[in-house]
């Protein structure tokens, strides 16, 4: 069993395990980091979105995180979603300084929350292939790539990612069954807990699939503590919540964004925002039992989530 451990060497993990919080009740994530980091007056035009900020302000980066723990999320997901040996190498960042970066996402995210003195746990952000290509095609999926390409894609940084001993690994944002098949054979070979979440537009994937076949590659699989979805319109993942607990039978994570449409052209958001933290009710009932939000949920609806999740029902 590996060990978490801050910068001095302390063990820094809480009393239990995600999975046993989630079989005790609900647990709150944290929302979007680049909205929160955009708050912060951070620059996040390139394409490595908020992993430059990894090397050039890593201060921001935990006090992003900060911003949601004070907000209550008891999960804190790391800025690793973007953070790839390719991706640095196209910005002349070496395999062994990439590498730190992404240790240093895990340990920027566990300050933030020792902070707290809260039960707290991290969760090491894995974004699919496309969040590399930095062109909006996470939002498609079907790269042309083999299962096994995608498995050697994503083996060399989830084990970087699991040997920095966060609580859990987020497989997040993926698009098709084939990325998910991929990512759940790497994380086979590691042994470490993970949540599976889809984007998907729909009763579908992104790439098309029907939702109850997506979900149930996670069958069998114990170290997959919740599967859902996560950066897709509010109003999608209601249904989704559903399918997920019919088709696998385990919690169901669920932090869609702000219901604004992303602009990959003209990295951007369009549109209106939907989310609305009164909508974490239904989700319970559903079967959600880790709840949050992504891209464009601020610490403000973290905050109202949380306070929605501390009253009793009518």
């Amino acid at each position: 069993m590996y060990t978490a451990r801050t910068t001095d060497g302390s063990t820094a993990r809480p009393g239990r395990t995600l999975g046993d919080a989630l079989a005790e009740g609900t647990v709150l994530l944290d929302g979007g980091l680049s909205n929160q980091l955009e708050a912060q007056g951070c620059d996040l035009s390139d394409a490595l979105w908020s992993a430059r900020l990894l090397s050039d302000e890593p201060q921001q980066i935990e006090a992003a995180h900060t911003a949601y723990a004070r907000a209550g999320a008891q999960v804190l997901i790391t800025a690793s979603y973007q953070a790839t040996f390719e991706g640095f190498a196209r910005h002349g960042i070496g395999r062994a300084r990439a590498a730190e970066l992404m240790s240093g996402s895990v340990e920027s995210a566990r300050r933030a929350g020792a902070a707290t003195g809260r039960e707290l746990w991290v969760a090491a952000s894995v974004g699919p292939y496309g969040a590399m290509l930095a062109d909006g095609s996470e939002y498609r999926g079907r790269y042309g790539l083999t299962v096994r390409e995608l498995v050697r894609f994503h083996r060399p940084r989830a084990e970087k990612l699991a040997a920095a001993g966060p609580d859990v690994l987020a497989l997040e944002t993926v698009p098709d069954m084939d990325e998910a098949e991929a990512l759940l054979r790497v994380v086979q070979e590691l042994g470490v807990p993970v949540w599976l979440s889809y984007s998907v537009a729909g009763d579908r994937t992104r790439a098309g699939q029907p939702l109850a076949e997506a979900f149930g590659l996670v069958a069998g699989i114990d170290q997959v503590v919740a599967v859902g979805v996560n950066c897709c319109d509010p109003a999608d993942a209601d249904r989704a919540v559903e399918v997920a607990a019919a088709a696998t039978g385990k919690p169901v994570v669920v932090y869609p964004n702000s219901g604004e449409e992303w602009d990959a052209d003209g990295r951007g958001w369009n549109g209106r925002g939907t989310f609305e933290p009164d909508r974490v009710r239904d989700w319970q009932r559903a079967g959600a039992r880790l709840v949050g939000g992504c891209c464009r949920v601020g610490p403000s609806d973290i905050a109202a989530l949380a306070s929605r999740l501390t009253m009793p029902e009518a």
